[in-house]
């Protein structure tokens, strides 16, 4: 099968690789670096709709993979499908899961779907009367796409207050026009992603994100410093998020009309008791989280996609590696605020093998040399019979990687 995968991140590479284990040829656009040495990269870019639509046209592909949500939300799937192009992404009526904190909120509790109290507001008054009301400690998001940057979780009123005007006042642009506050869940946060043809599901092995930038969960938001898969969560709430969130996000999207072939992303906190809430939805493959998933995970991802897109995903196609994988982000200096680009890249040369990937997040290639081309640099990847052998491996790769002010998280794993 001819593939044809969307972006040029470190969920790219570790889909591109995933997908050329299972022989299939792949095209990346526009790829990266580290893409390139898997698959041939062409230089369109993820906001160039009609080069995407005539770049899959031309090389007949049998499918397109759409890594990020910003073209999915533009109507990428929509034009490709009515170009003929099988394609794994929702269209845009679903994207919105992701594109609109406010409308999926607003949908969770059209369909019954267990989530956290929250209020919708534009101005600085109804702001100020929604954190009053939620005793101050809660959770401001933005309501548009900022690339997991526009939440903050306050501790207190003047958090949440300072959060919401600096919203407001256009820190995110247009996505902060509209925000969503909303109650503060005490628990432990998964990401739960699943497959789904538009009726049945294939849920993938959970994976445990850290977020924010320093050691301890501590500073800014990113995002996303580095996962771990499986994730600490039990089978049970597992079942119990299947059973009580994701079906009946598959239902209750069917009886809106809306036919969603892709990945439902399920970013969930879970309480100390078991109880699964959802935050939030990812209309796409999560980024780091895409990474320690395709290392574990075996069988034919490609026909499990294909299939997804025409509306048919065979049932158990997918089997996972019982070994824990661990990705550790390496952030170029001044992320996330203002990271820095063009450092070189040094010490990655044999370190890839059947236990460590090193994903390419955001590199480039500049007079023949590789250097930082993003905030987020690589996503180093290691597998191993459990969580610290797999830590191990990981760090002892980074410290082999030479990289000027790299940033990264030393305790990825630890809380497991």
């Amino acid at each position: 099968m001819k593939i044809l995968v969307v972006g040029s991140g470190g969920r790219e590479h570790a889909l591109v690789w995933r997908l050329g284990q299972g022989g299939h040829a792949v095209i990346a656009a526009p790829g990266n670096p580290g893409i390139a040495r898997l698959a041939e990269c062409v230089a369109v870019a993820v906001g160039d709709l009609d080069g995407l639509v005539a770049l899959a046209t031309a090389r007949a592909v049998d499918l397109v993979v759409v890594g990020p949500e910003a073209p999915l939300v533009a109507g990428l799937a929509d034009r490709l499908r009515a170009a003929g192009v099988a394609t794994f992404g929702p269209g845009a009526d679903g994207a919105v899961l992701e594109g609109s904190k406010a409308w999926s909120k607003q949908f969770f509790a059209r369909h019954g779907i267990r989530t956290a109290r929250f209020f919708v507001v534009e101005d600085v008054a109804a702001a100020d009367a929604a954190i009053a009301e939620l005793g101050g400690a809660c959770v401001v998001k933005a309501d548009g796409l900022c690339a997991g940057k526009g939440v903050v979780v306050a501790k207190d009123g003047d958090e949440a207050r300072a959060a919401a005007r600096a919203m407001l006042d256009g820190r995110f642009g247009a996505a902060g026009q509209r925000l969503v506050i909303e109650q503060k869940i005490r628990g432990r946060e998964v990401s739960l992603l699943a497959l789904t043809d538009g009726a049945r599901l294939e849920v993938l092995a959970p994976a445990e994100d850290h977020k924010t930038l320093e050691d301890g969960d501590r500073g800014p938001n990113t995002g996303g410093m580095g996962t771990v898969s499986p994730a600490w969560v039990a089978d049970a709430v597992v079942a119990r998020a299947t059973a009580e969130i994701l079906v009946p996000t598959v239902r209750g999207l069917a009886a809106e009309g809306i036919d969603y072939r892709g990945v439902l992303y399920a970013g969930l906190m879970v309480e100390p008791d078991g109880t699964p809430w959802i935050i939030e939805y990812n209309c796409r493959f999560g980024d780091p989280e895409t990474q320690p998933v395709m290392a574990r995970l075996e069988g034919d991802l490609g026909a499990v996609l294909r299939g997804a897109a025409q509306g048919a995903m065979p049932a158990d196609a997918i089997r996972w590696s019982p070994r824990t994988a661990v990705c550790v982000v390496v952030a170029a200096a001044g992320y996330p605020d203002a990271p820095r680009t063009g450092d070189p890249i040094t010490g990655l040369d044999g370190l890839d093998g059947d236990d460590l990937h090193v994903f390419h997040a955001g590199t480039a290639i500049k007079d023949g040399a590789l250097v930082s081309a993003g905030g987020r640099v690589l996503g180093v990847t290691a597998l191993g019979a459990d969580v610290e052998a797999a830590r191990t491996r990981a760090y002892g790769a980074i410290d082999r990687i030479g990289l000027a002010g790299k940033q990264l998280r030393t305790d990825i794993g630890r809380r497991a």
